[in-house]
């Protein structure tokens, strides 16, 4: 699928830029993986792929406990999108296939 692989993304949030790694896998229209950052790593939750558009929630811990909703495009090896941050809105993210 177009979105398997490991990709490296950057969400523009009030806090200022906050980098995380992603390695995702898709089978059929659901989409499963891991994400690592400074502010908490985890399984992808509730991931789904649907032709080009990819959503899955991945849970922190800081600043706080917090579940991040994450709504994204892929195009070749771009991925953009938004976050949702619980009640702190949302905000957006790139990334690209680091492999």
């Amino acid at each position: 699928m177009a979105v398997d692989g490991k990709w490296e993304i950057v969400i523009n949030s009030p806090l200022g830029a906050q980098k995380a790694s992603l390695d995702i896998a898709t089978n059929g229209s659901a989409l499963t993986g891991t994400q690592q950052a400074a502010q908490g790593s985890g399984p992808l939750e509730n991931g789904k792929v649907d032709g080009n558009n990819v959503t899955w929630s991945a849970k922190i811990t800081s600043p706080m406990p917090l579940t991040l909703d994450f709504t994204g495009t892929v195009d070749g090896d771009k991925l953009s999108g938004s976050v949702k941050a619980g009640s702190f809105g949302s905000f957006p993210f790139t990334g690209n296939r680091s492999a």
